[in-house]
């Protein structure tokens, strides 16, 4: 593939000097959901599949972005000195984000450049996509301009792009899980000190599937902002008695004496989420290191009633297909991953009864939804990185 990818740019762009190629993976969270931005931990890993970026530097101002992905939309060109958001610009708005956000934070990017970028990731399915593609500019423009950023910082620029670029109240678990990933681990995020721990998840008998609904959503035009909001003011609430900071700071006890303080019962329900999803995490990484894959399952199941009950932000066909892998004796755990309102299940299979575990909840998912699952078996790999170079 990176042959064709460098002969697709070349193509593309023409001749003209030394291209390179830059690459940041997708990722799935295992358990701890929409738990980052309410000062929780989060149990992310970076995957194998992920964005790549050729892209060379010009000697002029320009920037001419195009994505094999989106092939309909062209080239997208502006200038150094144009760096505004634009609905049509569509895709190509995530990399001039962090290109803004680079400058606006002093960094030097003297020139302009043209790049390709290609990504093997689901579009919209909640992998990550956007924070890949944000990553894969970051470190592009970290190398190829000598700016001696560090990851964690690039993490923090990237989620900035999301938050005021585009629109989207993120937390930080995705654009961190996608920059500091460790191949064969998860990693244990406290979303609130950025404290992290590596966790060696090495399956032998057992494989990490993907379930994409195909249906597709856009977190900007959800309702995440709307259940961010809902989760502020439950704090807010709180915060009249207690002195926290976050909803994460809170156990289940805590929560129950005083849930009393928050007015709507329906805001009850998202801070209740919020704080037994974070509790709920800490107890699946103690189980995954003792080995306990059928108790870190149980709490994948109970992770998904959550989100499905307190939270609703699981959906028809979100449900459908967790329910379908419930019902397999193959299936240790499944949930919903991502931000909810379509996207992908994430789900820890047996691997010697992978196939029948497709087939069946691929047949009673199109029988019940009449779309079509697409299913990924999927390996943990590094985070954001420079995979090569090349002289033309």
């Amino acid at each position: 593939m990176s042959e064709q990818l460098y002969s697709d740019f070349f193509d593309l762009f023409g001749d003209g000097g030394k291209a390179r190629k830059f690459f940041a993976p997708g990722r799935v969270n295992l358990i701890g959901e929409h738990t980052d931005y309410n000062g929780g931990h989060v149990f992310p890993c970076a995957l194998s599949v992920g964005t790549y970026v050729i892209a060379r530097k010009r000697s002029d101002q320009l920037i001419r972005l195009y994505s094999k992905n989106k092939e309909g939309t062209g080239t997208v060109t502006f200038s150094l000195n144009e760096l505004t958001y634009i609905k049509d610009h569509s895709w190509a708005n995530y990399p001039k984000g962090v290109i803004r956000e680079f400058k606006e934070h002093g960094e030097e990017i003297p020139t302009g450049f043209d790049a390709m970028f290609y990504g093997d990731i689901p579009n919209s399915a909640g992998l990550s996509s956007s924070a890949s593609i944000e990553l894969a500019t970051a470190i592009m423009l970290n190398n190829m301009f000598g700016l001696d950023i560090e990851m964690i910082d690039m993490v923090k620029l990237c989620q900035q792009v999301e938050n005021k670029f585009i629109g989207v109240n993120c937390g930080i678990m995705d654009q961190y899980a996608v920059g500091m990933g460790k191949k064969d681990h998860a990693i244990l995020l406290n979303c609130q000190t950025l404290k992290k721990i590596y966790s060696p998840l090495l399956l032998e008998n057992e494989v990490l599937v993907i379930a994409n609904t195909n249906k597709s959503r856009g977190l900007a035009d959800s309702k995440y902002n709307q259940r961010r909001a809902e989760c502020d003011t439950a704090l807010k609430e709180l915060q009249s008695e207690l002195k926290i900071t976050s909803l994460g700071e809170l156990d289940e006890r805590l929560f129950e004496e005083k849930k009393h303080l928050i007015k709507s019962e329906v805001i009850q329900r998202r801070a209740k989420h919020a704080v037994y999803e974070n509790r709920r995490t800490l107890k699946a990484v103690g189980l995954l290191e003792s080995g306990d894959l059928r108790g870190f399952g149980a709490l994948m199941k109970q992770s998904h009633i959550s989100l499905r009950d307190d939270y609703e932000v699981t959906g028809f066909e979100l449900d459908t297909l967790v329910e379908a892998a419930w019902r397999e004796e193959s299936c240790i755990g499944a949930r919903m991953t991502g931000a909810g309102f379509g996207g992908c299940t994430v789900n820890l299979v047996t691997k010697e009864k992978l196939n029948s575990f497709i087939e069946h909840v691929g047949q009673e998912y199109k029988k019940a939804t009449g779309l079509t699952a697409d299913f990924y078996t999927v390996d943990i790999g590094d985070g954001a990185r420079e995979v090569s170079e090349q002289a033309m």
